[in-house]
């Protein structure tokens, strides 16, 4: 049974600035009264931002939105995700987020875990409890048997994990670099966000459902 009390406070103690809500709706409007109109937003990828809509409002409203999907132009994309390291706002999920209030990130190309680390004034992660863990043990076996797998299939990569559903190397807990040798695969770099140097640099909000991968 996850603690989510524990996992809030541990993120506090982190120098995290975290927030607790029902739903996703809540979550929506947490998330929007944390923007001032007129900021630069840049997101990375998350099926989590895309159910709740934010994406859409970001589109329509009052922002500098660094849009990552209006090309798909790579030299564009790479632009994009540049650009997004100088944003006012950085928006993104977290694969995990352990009881001890640490965050679990893997990522291929890595713009979002360079965003998260460096760059953006403020980073707000938005998360389903389904992402919470007991510890970074758990967090990797998260990714290797869900994040990876489901993102892998979404993304119609070719990877041991996509048609299989679990990464090539899941039996050895401590193995980063081993795995499907795929070229296609996602799981490049692997970043543990622990306590911060700047307080409150880092929000997260956690949400009573189940939300993305």
């Amino acid at each position: 049974m996850i603690n989510i009390e524990k996992t809030l406070q541990n993120l506090e103690k982190n120098n995290m600035e975290p927030y607790f809500v029902e739903t996703g709706a809540e979550a929506k409007e947490l998330l929007f009264s944390m923007i001032e109109e007129g900021s630069t937003v840049g997101v990375g990828g998350s099926v989590t931002l895309n159910k709740l809509g934010v994406l859409d409002d970001l589109r329509q409203g009052n922002y500098n939105f660094l849009d990552r999907y209006v090309t798909t132009d790579k030299a564009e994309i790479d632009e994009i995700f540049h650009k997004s390291l100088m944003a006012d706002v950085y928006l993104m999920s977290s694969n995990a987020i352990t009881e001890n209030g640490e965050l679990y990130n893997v990522d291929g190309a890595s713009n979002r875990v360079a965003a998260l680390m460096f760059g953006p004034k403020s980073v707000i992660i938005i998360a389903g409890v389904n992402k919470i863990v007991t510890d970074l043990d758990e967090a990797q076996r998260r990714v290797k048997t869900v994040a990876a797998p489901l993102n892998c299939k979404r993304l119609n990569k070719k990877t041991y994990c996509a048609e299989k559903g679990i990464c090539a190397a899941l039996d050895d807990a401590q193995c980063m670099a081993d795995g499907c040798s795929s070229p296609e695969r996602i799981c490049r770099n692997y970043v543990i966000s622990g306590p911060q140097v700047q307080k409150n640099r880092i929000k997260v909000i956690l949400v009573n459902e189940e939300l993305g991968y």
